[in-house]
Parts: structure tokens; C-alpha cells; sequence
């Protein structure tokens, strides 16, 4: 089993049986941060078990339909957790701010018990996946953070209401907590509908890698430079190299070898090169 499937799956169980412990520790303490989170944590086990599906789906190999392969298909997940996440923001938001003008008495000290559950539960899913490195992975090691720093709110007031009667800090902290949730959401949102959509991924720039192309000893030229990525980790580049008319065929290999090598320095895991002669028309060239 792929280490990013292994990974997702386990997050996936713990998440699971975690939340059906928060709905009664929600309705036990009256606690509409538990609650909500409770809530939240059904789409992350919702989000969780889809993403699993989707990684199994995307280790298969390279077919006649996908000749890349189903990598690209961790992305569906991604996208389809990141709406999640945000209809999940929007219902909580709707059920704290009229909880803000009328709060109700919770009871701290089980919320304090659930909280240190669900930090060390929350932790351990998260420990599983964070250093995963594909677009997927990375949603859902945010799915797991935003539910460890969100117990660790949750301690944290719970233990300020063992000291002071102030209902109103829960769903306080609950809207709080959800905005934050929900800024970081869309964010990576942006960011995987953008490798979604074939943009050039964050942690490369098309001008950087024509720029150390055209470095190369032999390169006189560069054009028609396409780059993308199939999941967030595995980046394709497509371009044309302009070497000179007198080159050998065996210092064209050598400029081949030479671009694949510092395309891997970049991060480029499939780089497709064609090579051209000074002078030779090409119907890809622009102007």
C-alpha cells in the first residue's frame, strides 16, 4: 500500500471514531463548540474517507484513458474536501452567532475531558499525514490541524469557564475558530483549484526554469515552456531547446541530459524536450 494511502487511511479511522464520541460529549456538556466541531468532524470523516478513495484510485499506473496516470485524481478529492470544509464554516457560523446574543451554561469540566481527548486523538491523525506531500495530503493534514488547535481552544476555555461563569466564550470561540478555518480553507482552495486547472505550481515559476535552461552550456533559445503539476507533487514540463547548427549528435544528447538534470533539481519529475537547430522553423514558436 502507497505510504500517502496508508496515511490518509489511518486518519480516516481515527477521525471516524472520534467524532461519534464528540456528538455525545457535545450533547452531554451542552457545549456548542464541541458540538459544532462535532459537526465539522463528520465532513472531515466524510472528506477523510473520500480522499482515501481517491489515493487508491491515483496509485494505479499509467492506462490507455489516462496515459499519466490517476494521480490527478487526488485533486478531485482535494477540491471536493475544500467545499466541504467551507459549507461545514458556513453551518457552524450559523449556528453560533445567535448562540453569541442568548448563551446557554455549559458544563467546563467535560468539556475539559473531551478536550484532552480530542487533542490526543486529533494529534495522532495528524502526526499520520503531515508530512505527506501531495495536494490531498496536505488538505487533509489541514482538516486535522484546524481540529487539534481547535481543542486546544476549547481546553483552554473550559477551563477559564471553571473559573468564571461566562457562558458566552463558547460560541465565541466557535465563531472565532471557524473563521480562521475557514481563510486557510480557501487559500488552499485557490491553490488546488489553480494545479486543478494546469497553472504553473507555487513552488516553481515558468520564468525560473527557462531562465536556468537557457544557462546551459550549448542552449541558445527557449520557447514554447509548459508547466504543470499532476497532484501538487509530480510536475510536468514541456519545452523547446535551441541549440546551434554545428552541435553532434552527441552534445544534443548531452544538452538532454544535462536539462533533465536541473529540471529534477527543481523539482520536475517529466520533462519532455525537443531540440531544435538555430534557424529551423517551428510552428510552436511565438512571433
Amino acid at each position: 500500500m502507497p505510504r500517502s494511502e496508508e496515511n490518509i487511511r489511518t486518519a480516516f479511522v481515527v477521525n471516524l471514531l472520534f467524532t461519534l464520541v464528540e456528538f455525545a460529549g457535545g450533547i452531554l456538556t451542552n457545549s456548542l463548540a464541541i458540538t459544532a466541531d462535532a459537526l465539522h468532524d463528520l465532513g472531515d470523516s466524510f472528506a477523510l474517507g473520500l480522499a482515501w478513495f481517491f489515493e487508491r484510485i491515483a496509485a494505479r499506473g499509467k492506462t490507455p484513458l489516462f496515459s499519466y496516470g490517476y494521480r490527478r485524481f487526488s485533486l478531485v478529492s482535494a477540491l471536493i474536501n475544500a467545499l466541504i470544509l467551507i459549507v461545514g464554516s458556513v453551518l457552524i457560523l450559523a449556528m453560533a452567532v445567535p448562540r453569541v446574543f442568548s448563551p446557554e451554561p455549559v458544563n467546563a469540566g467535560g468539556m475539559i475531558l473531551f478536550a484532552i481527548l480530542g487533542i490526543l486523538a486529533n494529534g495522532a491523525a495528524a502526526y499520520s499525514v503531515h508530512r505527506g506531500k501531495t495536494m490531498n495530503e496536505t488538505i487533509v493534514t489541514w482538516h486535522l490541524v484546524e481540529d487539534v488547535l481547535g481543542w486546544v481552544g476549547i481546553l483552554v476555555v473550559s477551563i477559564v469557564l471553571l473559573v468564571w461563569d461566562l457562558p458566552v466564550l463558547d460560541p465565541l470561540f466557535s465563531l472565532v475558530l471557524t473563521v480562521f478555518i475557514l481563510v486557510n480553507v480557501v487559500r488552499n482552495f485557490r491553490k488546488t483549484l489553480i494545479i486543478f486547472l494546469q497553472g504553473v505550481p507555487p513552488s516553481v515559476t515558468l520564468k525560473g526554469v527557462e531562465d536556468t535552461l537557457l544557462r546551459l552550456p550549448g542552449v541558445q533559445g527557449i520557447h514554447d515552456t509548459h508547466l504543470w503539476s499532476l497532484d501538487g507533487e509530480h510536475h510536468i514540463l514541456t519545452t523547446h531547446l535551441v541549440v546551434g547548427k554545428e552541435c553532434t549528435p552527441e552534445e544534443i544528447r548531452q544538452v538532454k541530459c544535462t536539462a533533465r538534470e536541473e529540471a529534477m533539481k527543481m523539482g520536475i519529475s517529466h520533462a519532455t524536450l525537443e531540440i531544435e537547430a538555430l534557424g529551423e522553423a517551428c510552428e510552436m514558436r511565438e512571433g
